[in-house]
C-alpha cells in the first residue's frame, strides 16, 4: 500500500456528507454465519491481503478542516482496531453469560446475534478517529458483523466488494464469477450512428426534464407536506430508543422460483452466480 502522505484530501459527496450528519448518521450491518469456529489470525490475515482495504474509503479517515470543508485523508490501517473480538457468549436479550450457563442451539444463536446487533445500532457509533468500518468477530457462537459506515458506499458496491474478497469453494485461488456483462454491440453505418445519437440527446432531454420535475416535487413536499400520525410513529429521540432485530430464512429454491419467473432482469441470485 503506497504511503498516505502521498495522496491529497480528497473532498466528501453530497451523498457522503448527508450520510455522515448526526441526524441521518447511517452504519450498514452485515451478518455473516460460519460452519467451523472462528480463527483469528486467519481472519486478520484476510482482511489485510483483501481489496477492502485497499480501497480509497477504506483506509482513509473522515476530517473536518479550520473552514468547516470535510474531506477524505489517507491513514495506515491497523488492522487489530477494526477486528474486534468478543470472545464471551450472548442470551437471547444479548447480555454476556457463563459457557456452561448458555444453550448452544442455531436459533439461540441466532437470537443472541440479533440482540447484539440491535444494541449496537444504538449504543456503539463507529468511531471518527479510524476508518469508518469494523468486523465484530463472536467466537462462542462462530458468526462474524461488519459494521460499514453507508458514506463509504451503498449496498451493492459494498456486497460487490464482498464478493471480490471471498474465493470460490474448488478453487481457493479463483475470484467467484460474477455476472456478465450484456451490453448490446453497435453494429451499422452512418444511419445507425445518427439514430444512437438522436437516441442519446433525447435521453438526455428526459433526464434533465424528469430531474427537474422530482427537485421541484421533493422541494415542495420538504415545506409542505408532512407524514401522518400513525400508531408506530415515533417522538422525540426515536432513534436512540431500543431496537428489535428479526431474521427470515428463505429457501434458495425458492428465491430461485422468483427468479424463473421474472425474466430478464439481473437479480441478487445472479450477482452471487446462484
Amino acid at each position: 500500500m503506497a504511503c498516505p502522505e502521498t495522496f491529497s484530501d480528497e473532498p466528501l459527496t453530497p451523498a457522503g456528507r448527508l450520510f455522515l450528519q448526526p441526524q441521518t448518521d447511517v452504519v450498514i450491518h452485515c451478518i455473516l454465519r460460519g460452519k467451523n469456529a472462528c480463527d483469528i489470525d486467519a481472519i486478520k490475515s484476510a482482511v489485510k491481503s483483501s481489496l477492502m482495504v485497499q480501497h480509497p474509503r477504506f483506509c482513509s479517515l473522515f476530517v473536518r478542516d479550520k473552514n468547516g470543508f470535510e474531506h477524505w485523508r489517507r491513514t495506515q490501517i491497523d488492522v487489530d482496531r477494526h477486528v474486534i473480538v468478543i470472545n464471551n457468549r450472548l442470551d437471547n436479550s444479548g447480555e454476556f453469560v457463563d459457557e456452561r450457563q448458555a444453550s448452544s442451539s442455531e436459533d439461540d444463536d441466532e437470537a443472541a446475534v440479533n440482540q447484539y446487533v440491535a444494541d449496537l445500532t444504538v449504543s456503539c457509533p463507529l468511531s471518527m478517529d479510524k476508518p469508518l468500518w469494523e468486523l465484530h468477530v463472536l467466537m462462542a457462537h462462530k458468526h462474524a458483523v461488519f459494521r460499514i459506515h453507508h458514506a463509504l458506499g451503498d449496498g451493492i458496491s459494498l456486497m460487490s466488494m464482498l464478493m471480490v474478497s471471498c474465493r470460490r469453494t474448488d478453487d481457493a485461488d479463483a475470484l467467484p464469477s460474477m455476472v456478465p456483462d450484456k451490453r448490446p454491440e453497435i453494429k451499422g453505418g452512418k444511419g445507425r450512428a445518427w439514430f444512437w445519437l438522436f437516441g442519446g440527446l433525447w435521453w438526455f432531454l428526459k433526464m434533465v426534464l424528469f430531474t427537474l420535475v422530482f427537485s421541484m416535487e421533493f422541494v415542495v413536499r420538504s415545506f409542505f407536506v408532512s407524514d401522518e400520525k400513525t400508531v408506530i410513529t415515533g417522538g422525540d429521540g426515536v432513534e436512540l430508543w431500543p431496537r428489535i432485530l428479526v431474521t427470515a430464512k428463505f429457501l434458495l429454491d425458492d428465491m430461485k422460483a422468483v427468479k424463473r419467473a421474472v425474466p430478464n432482469t439481473v437479480t441478487f441470485l445472479e450477482l452471487l452466480h446462484i
